[in-house]
């Protein structure tokens, strides 16, 4: 393993890189000083992946990402043989130290590859290399927490990991947008249990992204006014879903939401990217996004299955036609009842929720201020 690492960041962290027995990165993002991050990895590893694909769906004009690698990815392994606890004694992880705050590295089993190996195209451009990265952000190196359960500082933590890697990602030739998100539950479709999320960089923008571009700019050039700040206006003027509503960031439930639990986190100010949030903003969403956590998990009695993915600009683009902002939903409608996506939703594009927002967002108001006292 390379014994390169970078230069203690100033501020709130401290960053080392190391590199996997494979080549992969791993990166330690550690909350105080004093940990050289010198351990060995001691796994023995086949050559990372080096090629997927992106053929294009001409009926949609997307593409989709072809990995079949990845059907010998790790499924639901019992937590004594969970690969991102730290490695102790015999049990060898993706993380070479006995213990860790965050830490990052590449997947071992990647969507997307940073390798080019057929020059990008085939012959007739319908399918491309599948260029990109993929990384695992691990929250915590307790594998029976969640992230509801660890405290504002490693929130903080976990906060500035995803602004460093974020502006890490960007700056790779060929990366049109960095995607950060966590999925967490077997209901949604999670394979390893520890609290952790993902990083993609893609080398196009996607097509949620795209649409949401669109319908600003639209906005406009129709209205002369902002999307993002009308929508926010009309929340807190309809007042019903709002969860929070703070000095730098408010919360709320969408008035067109599409699942049953759905919130959207957005600053009050114009940001675009994470990289731009002010150590105020910082702290407060710490603080916010928290108390949210909590009340997912209490709402309905029982830890909530969820997605939560951060919105931002694309790399190369400077416009107001995106803004940074959280979205956290999830597919539980009840504590018996999940949400399937059938018909209307899967193959029409047309969704129905089965609880109102209004519902909603009082009964996550009521789990925020139960959790609050």
């Amino acid at each position: 393993m390379s014994s390169t690492s970078t230069s203690p960041t100033p501020g709130p962290f401290v960053k080392v890189a190391r590199t996997l027995a494979d080549g992969r990165d791993i990166i330690y993002f550690d909350a105080t000083e004093g940990h050289d991050r010198l351990t060995v990895d001691r796994q023995v590893l086949d050559a990372a992946p080096a090629h997927t694909e992106l053929p294009h769906h001409p009926l949609s004009h997307q593409c989709v990402v072809v990995a079949g690698h990845r059907q010998a990815r790790t499924f639901l392994p019992p937590s004594s043989e969970c690969p991102l606890c730290p490695s102790r004694g015999d049990q060898l992880t993706e993380i070479p130290e006995d213990d860790y705050d965050v830490v990052v590295f590449e997947n071992r089993f990647p969507s997307l590859t940073q390798d080019d190996p057929d020059d990008g195209a085939d012959a007739d451009d319908r399918t491309r290399h599948g260029f990109g990265r993929c990384e695992v952000v691990c929250f915590t190196s307790d594998h029976a927490s969640t992230l509801s359960t660890v405290d504002e500082a490693r929130i903080g933590l976990v906060l500035e990991a995803w602004i460093d890697r974020s502006l890490a990602l960007s700056a790779i030739p060929g990366v049109a947008y960095v995607f950060v998100f966590e999925n967490r539950g077997v209901e949604i479709g999670v394979t390893l249990s520890h609290p952790h999320g993902q990083i993609y960089a893609y080398p196009f923008v996607p097509p949620r992204e795209e649409q949401i571009r669109a319908s600003a700019h639209a906005y406009r050039q129709d209205t002369g006014r902002d999307l993002f700040d009308d929508v926010i206006d009309q929340e807190r003027s309809d007042g019903e879903r709002i969860l929070y509503d703070g000095q730098h960031w408010i919360a709320f439930v969408p008035r067109a939401a599409r699942w049953p639990f759905e919130i959207q986190i957005f600053t009050k100010r114009t940001v675009t990217r994470l990289p731009d949030l002010t150590d105020d903003e910082k702290s407060e969403f710490a603080s916010m996004y928290l108390r949210i956590l909590r009340a997912l998990d209490s709402v309905l009695g029982m830890p909530m299955p969820y997605i939560a993915a951060w919105h931002q600009a694309p790399v190369l683009v400077d416009d107001l036609d995106s803004r940074l902002f959280l979205e956290v939903f999830s597919l539980r409608r009840a504590a018996e009842k999940l949400k399937y996506l059938a018909g209307s939703e899967s193959a029409a594009g047309v969704w129905i929720n089965d609880i109102r927002p209004e519902d909603s967002a009082a009964m996550l108001r009521a789990a925020m201020e139960a959790s609050a006292g």
